[in-house]
């Protein structure tokens, strides 16, 4: 089966400096896939490169057969690509729902919408007139998610979504996953806490200094193994 999202010997640069190194990666249809690694192991660059942010060749990364390597960060965005960025990134001079609503902006038809995030985080319905960066971590993280699911992506990237917060906040987020994916939603998520992305994922990649150093199925991967493949050792 054609892969629905995949890199091909990806590299980048962040001028001289080589980040990523010959990364091979796929993602199908429905699926969630967990990239894992140490700071500095080039997961957020990888996050970037697929949506733009970072100029790679056009043909290293491929969305439903097409290449879109290097294409602009919106364009990327109307051809079904959402990211939630590490930090949430929200706009500070904007209420929580122009922050969700800005999501809407790419145009995408698709199920998701005011209501049903507003089922999804009910608190964020009343926090909906407050400043976004007016909230706890968990309350403006909750924005990110929705802000990139406003879009109506086919592939939701989320970049360290537990990064901060506290372990109960951590959990009440990750709950909200399973009705996310419900529809068939594909999802890559750069998670640091190992156990949480074996849990939330169906397969894994770790990377160590800008290269794979494991893959497999998450629950067939061992501690062992992923204790080598983190560190280097």
């Amino acid at each position: 089966m054609a892969a629905l999202l995949s890199t091909h010997g990806l590299q980048a640069f962040y001028g001289d400096a080589q980040a990523l190194f010959g990364i091979d990666f796929e993602l199908q249809a429905g699926e969630v896939v967990a990239i894992i690694g140490a700071n500095g192991a080039g997961k957020s660059s990888f996050l970037k490169s697929l949506t733009g942010l970072v100029k790679v060749p056009r043909d290293a990364v491929r969305f439903k057969g097409e290449a879109i390597g290097g294409l602009p960060p919106g364009e990327i965005v109307r051809r079904g690509l959402g990211l939630v960025p590490e930090g949430r990134r929200l706009f500070p001079s904007l209420s929580v729902e122009e922050n969700l609503l800005m999501g809407a902006t790419a145009g995408r038809p698709g199920p998701w919408n005011l209501r049903r995030l507003y089922e999804l985080f009910p608190i964020l319905l009343e926090k909906r007139r407050n400043p976004g960066t007016a909230l706890s971590g968990g309350q403006q993280q909750m924005v990110a998610i929705g802000r990139a699911l406003m879009s109506n992506p086919e592939v939701l990237l989320c970049d360290e979504l537990s990064l901060g917060l506290a372990p109960i906040v951590i959990q009440e987020i990750y709950r909200a996953l399973p009705r996310i994916t419900a529809e068939g939603m594909a999802v890559v998520l750069v998670e640091q806490d190992v156990h949480t992305a074996q849990r939330m994922s169906q397969r894994l990649y770790c990377f160590q200094e800008g290269r794979v150093s494991l893959q497999g199925e998450s629950v067939r991967v061992t501690r062992e193994q992923i204790s080598r493949a983190y560190f280097g050792v």
